[in-house]
């Protein structure tokens, strides 16, 4: 897949309006009930970047990113300033934030995740693009550094240890990290006369699987 690692200017996405969206076919059947089901295992998070936008130089920034992924080619980081952490947005990050695996003798890969939890219920997030310096991670609650225990890949947000965790190990981490996700447009339709007056650009971003 074509994707860059660069992030798209933070300072514009924040203030962004954007989320999950999911995919529900609903059918009502004569006697008046539902039959539901979904063909997506997984969310998928769309923004428009265009309501962040408060200057012209913001306008500039934003031609000089679109342009340089080639506007739907390439795909870039997001980040989504409402979820981007493995804790609470006011806390930060720890090495038991999340659960990603169970050791087994044998595996050495795991990959980072976010659990959401509510009532009886869980989704669990596959995390594809942490962030760099951010991430930190333990086994059973002994905390492993990167580089003399475990190797972070931010490519893919695997984490690669040196040795297998111990069977019925409870491997954890915390982490920053961004969506990754590219332009659902080849066109900006931008005036900088319009923007002085008010007039807000419309840019949507759409999450891409990795």
């Amino acid at each position: 897949m074509s994707f860059h690692e660069d992030r798209f200017p933070s300072d514009l996405s924040f203030g962004s309006i954007g989320g999950p969206v999911r995919r529900t076919d609903v059918v009502t059947l004569d006697s008046g009930f539902e039959e539901r089901n979904t063909p997506w295992a997984h969310s998928r998070r769309r923004f428009d970047a265009g309501v962040s936008m408060r200057s012209v130089d913001d306008l500039q920034k934003l031609i000089a990113f679109f342009e340089a992924r080639r506007g739907r080619m390439y795909g870039f980081r997001w980040k989504d300033w409402s979820d981007y952490k493995s804790s609470i947005t006011s806390q930060p990050v720890g090495i038991a934030d999340q659960v990603i695996g169970i050791g087994d003798g044998t595996t050495t890969a795991y990959q980072l995740c976010k659990t959401y939890r509510s009532g009886g219920q869980e989704y669990c997030r596959k995390i594809d693009k942490p962030v760099l310096g951010t991430i930190v991670c333990a086994v059973d609650g002994v905390q492993y550094f990167e580089g003399e225990h475990v190797e972070f890949d931010i490519k893919t947000g695997l984490l690669n240890f040196h040795e297998p965790p111990s069977e019925t190990a409870v491997i954890s981490a915390g982490f920053e990290f961004d969506v990754p996700v590219r332009f659902d447009t080849d066109q900006l339709e931008l005036s900088a006369a319009g923007f002085e007056a008010g007039e807000i650009p419309s840019v949507p971003v759409l999450e891409v699987r990795i």
